[in-house]
C-alpha cells in the first residue's frame, strides 16, 4: 500500500507534522487503493444495532475534523472514529506537543482537542459519499463555561450525521475535564444528552437509534469504576470504550518519557485491558464495550475480546506498523478464531473475563 510505503519516510518529520502529512496522504492514497476483500464473515459483529463488518476500528484522534473517514475505511477498518470535536474551533495547546517514544512503541500526546469545531465538522461528514460506519467524538471547548452545554450542543448539531456519538470525559489535555468522570456529573451529562437523543429521534423517522457512547480513562480505581457502571446502566447508553490515553508512567526507555500528556502504544495495554476486565465484571452483557489501548497485533486484539470488547480501537501502532497492519489483524483474528474453534468473533466475547 502506498501509506505503508511511506510510513518509514514520514517518520523522518517530526510528529505532528507527520501527522498531517498522512491525513493528505491517506484521501490520496485511498483513490489508488482498492477496496479491501470482503472480510471473513465470522468476523462480522452486531453491536447496538449496527452491523459491523469487522471489528477493527480507528481511534479518534487521527481524523479529528472528518476529512478523509471514507478514505481510512478503504485500508480496512470496519468502523472510524472521527474527532474529538468541541463547539467552537480550537487551536489546542502549544507545539511540540505530539511525541513518539520509539523505543517504547508508544506516543505522549497533550493536543488539547485542536479542531475545526462542529460547523465545519457537521459539512464534512455531511459531504460524504460512502456508507462505512463513522463514528463521532465530541468534547468541551477548554474555557467552556458550561461544558455539559457544550457536550449538547455538539450531540445535536452531529449525531444525525453520523453512526454513534461517543462522549469523551477522558481526555487528560484539558483541564478539570475527567472531572465529569465523578458520580453526579457524569449522570447529569448523560442524562442531559440521552434528552438530547430523545428528543432528535422524536423528530426524526429515517432512521433508528442514535447510539451513545462513553470513553474513559484508565486511571480509574475500582470505585470509580463502580460509580460509571452504575451510571451508565442507569442512563440506559449503548456502549463504554475502555480506555483513553494515561497520565500514568511506566518503565520507559525513550528520551520523550518525562513528557507531560497521554500515553498510548504497547505500554498501555496491560493496563487498559484490565480495566476492560474490570467493566466487564460490573456491566456483563447488558452494555458493550469497545477495547482500545496499546492493540498493535491481532493477538492484542484478540486479548482485548476475550477480556470482554466486543469491538477494538487503535490509533498508535499505525504509528509504527503503517496502515498494512489494519488487514494484518483482521487476518490473525479468523486463525485465532479457527484455532480457538469459535464459529464467529462473538462466541469469543469475554471468554477470559472473570468477576475483578
Amino acid at each position: 500500500m502506498l501509506l505503508d510505503l511511506m510510513t518509514g519516510l514520514l517518520r523522518c518529520l517530526p510528529a505532528e507534522p507527520a501527522h498531517l502529512a498522512t491525513l493528505r496522504l491517506a484521501g490520496a492514497g485511498a483513490a489508488l487503493t482498492p477496496r479491501p476483500a470482503p472480510a471473513d464473515a465470522r468476523l462480522a459483529m452486531q453491536v447496538f444495532g449496527l452491523h459491523f463488518p469487522n471489528p477493527v476500528g480507528l481511534a479518534a484522534g487521527f481524523d479529528k475534523n472528518a476529512e478523509v473517514p471514507d478514505a481510512m475505511a478503504r485500508f480496512g477498518f470496519g468502523f472510524v472514529e472521527c474527532g474529538t470535536v468541541t463547539p467552537r474551533p480550537q487551536a489546542g495547546n502549544p507545539r511540540p506537543r505530539l511525541f513518539r517514544l520509539t523505543e517504547d512503541r508508544a506516543v505522549i500526546n497533550r493536543m488539547g482537542f485542536n479542531n475545526a469545531g462542529m460547523d465545519v465538522v457537521a459539512r464534512n461528514l455531511a459531504a460524504r459519499k460512502s456508507g462505512g460506519l463513522v463514528g463521532i467524538n465530541i468534547g468541551a471547548n477548554k474555557d467552556s463555561e458550561d461544558r455539559i452545554a457544550d457536550y449538547a450542543a455538539s450531540f445535536e448539531k452531529l449525531a444525525p450525521l453520523a453512526d454513534y456519538v461517543t462522549v469523551n470525559v477522558s481526555s487528560p489535555n484539558t483541564p478539570g475535564l475527567r472531572g465529569l468522570q465523578n458520580k453526579d456529573e457524569l449522570a447529569r451529562l448523560l442524562g442531559t444528552l440521552t434528552d438530547a437523543r430523545a428528543r432528535l429521534l422524536r423528530a426524526r423517522t429515517d432512521r433508528g437509534g442514535i447510539p451513545l457512547l462513553l470513553k474513559i480513562a484508565p486511571d480509574l480505581d475500582d470505585p470509580a469504576l463502580d460509580d460509571i457502571a452504575a451510571v451508565v446502566l442507569a442512563a440506559g447508553i449503548d456502549g463504554v470504550i475502555v480506555s483513553n490515553t494515561t497520565i500514568a508512567r511506566p518503565p520507559l526507555r525513550s528520551p520523550h518519557a518525562a513528557e507531560t500528556g497521554g500515553l498510548s502504544g504497547a505500554p498501555l495495554f496491560a493496563p487498559s485491558t484490565a480495566i476492560l476486565r474490570k467493566m466487564h465484571a460490573r456491566l456483563g452483557t447488558r452494555i458493550a464495550l469497545i477495547g482500545a489501548g496499546g492493540i498493535a497485533s491481532g493477538a492484542d486484539a484478540y486479548a482485548k475480546i476475550r477480556a470482554g470488547a466486543s469491538l477494538v480501537q487503535l490509533y498508535t501502532a499505525l504509528v509504527y506498523g503503517g496502515p498494512g497492519l489494519v488487514a494484518r489483524i483482521n487476518r490473525d483474528l479468523s486463525a485465532c478464531l479457527a484455532r480457538d474453534g469459535f464459529a464467529s468473533l462473538a462466541h469469543a466475547v469475554g471468554v477470559d473475563a472473570t468477576k475483578a
